[in-house]
């Protein structure tokens, strides 16, 4: 109650709602915020699962991790700069397009990792990025145990009878078809881990195919 008055008579200050940051406490929540980091930044190193690797990044991720540990110890000290502070990153613009949606989830996680960090939630922020670390892992560790390939065919319309007969006992899904007077186009999508490279060289020996083309497959036509 005393303070309330001493508030009302003296008017407000930006020192009565800030509140003092400690050389241990900035150090403690860089720590952790560089430890959720460093967890973040393996796991994209070493699990990466696109086209092309980008270390830029990834060491983007890692500073938007301790920036954003550095704005919420900021905002949670002192009431009058936060609220500074949320008018000027409200009028920030990002230009920059993040072409690969995976990327995105990344970018969230380590913003995710500031954000508990530098509200003090030390075992959230270590614990959390553990447990999206192993998960992501055995993710991409499951979808690996599958071998997914597309099989780009370009041959004659009198060779069709041919690549049916080349491509018996395999696992495929039509993914496109085009038929032109020069030929037909086809791509499908292989499943299973055996027969392709047979598949591929019976082909490669069939009178009337112009080309044959094995690829990776991911889902997104990336690899």
């Amino acid at each position: 109650m005393s303070k309330v008055v001493s508030i009302l008579a003296e008017g407000f200050s930006p020192d009565i709602f800030a509140r003092e940051i400690s050389v241990y406490g900035l150090a403690a929540t860089l720590a952790v915020a560089l430890l959720c980091a460093g967890i973040v930044y393996c796991t994209y190193r070493f699990f990466f699962r696109g086209v092309v690797y980008s270390e830029n990044f990834n060491l983007l991720i890692v500073l938007v991790t301790l920036i954003t540990a550095l704005i919420i110890m900021t905002i949670s000290s002192n009431l009058v700069l936060s609220l500074g502070m949320v008018g000027a990153l409200s009028i920030v613009r990002f230009r920059a397009a993040i072409k690969d949606p995976l990327d995105v989830g990344f970018l969230f996680w380590g913003i995710c990792a500031g954000l508990t960090a530098g509200a003090g939630l030390y075992l959230i922020a270590v614990g959390g990025s553990l447990f999206l670390a192993v998960l992501y892992m055995l993710m991409v560790l499951l979808r690996r145990r599958r071998h997914d390939y597309l099989l780009v065919l370009s041959y004659d319309a009198q060779a069709q009878a041919a690549v049916d007969a080349a491509l018996a006992g395999l696992r495929a899904q039509l993914k496109s078809k085009t038929v032109t007077p020069q030929g037909v186009e086809l791509i499908l999508e292989l499943t299973g881990a055996k027969g392709h490279q047979a598949a591929l060289d019976r082909l490669g020996q069939t009178q009337g195919v112009a080309s044959a083309a094995l690829m990776a497959y991911n889902g997104d036509y990336q690899n």
